[in-house]
């Protein structure tokens, strides 16, 4: 893909993805924007597929819906209530670390800096770039693994880890796009653009991807 064409895949994508399957955390966004909801629904979301994360998200904040509220639930209710997503001990650990050190640190709100979003345990630059953008409404390019292999695979990028694909986007993916870019390459990564081979006879990108890296297609 050639840096100009990247107009043209931002505007097929979003004509494209009103038909596909909306990421959990972005339908968190569409009810409620959020930034504790958000920041908790990403950490839940981290090695668990949507269809567990959302149900759990759903749980987890009926029984509490603020870092005040959060420390009251307990490590147990919290476990019971976010099984089975991955690793539900370790995150109900973390679910009560971050709560505790946004009461004692910022007075009950999540921070709308990137740098003091990874402070908190657990938050790494995918989650701390999706509640600045999805939470706050501010600039940021959030990269994870759909985001980082779908650069390289349509050549607008050439990176070896996500962080180095981040810099790469910062410096060339025009700002207007920051925000809901990774919205539309996660959408698009798990609807077309599989990991495995991926559903390339019916992609709506098909001419503008140099496919690195696909040994076979769909």
């Amino acid at each position: 893909m050639k840096p100009d064409q990247i107009h043209e895949a931002i505007r097929i994508l979003r004509k494209e993805s009103r038909h596909w399957r909306s990421p959990t955390v972005s339908q968190v966004k569409t009810n409620e924007r959020d930034p504790f909801r958000i920041l908790l629904s990403t950490v839940l979301s981290l090695r668990t597929k949507d269809d567990t994360t959302g149900p759990a998200a759903e749980r987890l904040f009926a029984l509490a819906s603020s870092p005040t509220e959060m420390l009251k639930v307990g490590r147990a209710s919290i476990e019971r209530a976010i099984y089975p997503v991955g690793f539900y001990r370790v995150k109900a650990a973390t679910i009560l670390n971050i709560s505790g050190i946004l009461v004692e640190r910022y007075g009950s709100k999540v921070p709308a800096d990137l740098e003091e979003l990874l402070k908190l345990k657990g938050v790494g630059r995918k989650t701390a770039n999706l509640v600045i953008t999805m939470g706050f409404g501010k600039p940021g390019i959030c990269v994870d693994t759909h985001v980082h292999r779908i650069c390289n695979r349509w050549g607008y990028v050439s990176t070896k880890t996500p962080l180095q694909t981040e810099i790469d986007l910062r410096r060339r993916l025009p700002r207007a796009y920051w925000i809901p870019f990774n919205y539309l390459l996660v959408s698009f990564g798990q609807n077309i653009c599989r990991p495995v081979s991926p559903f390339c006879s019916r992609c709506p990108l098909f001419h503008l991807c140099d496919r690195n890296s696909v040994i076979s297609w769909r």
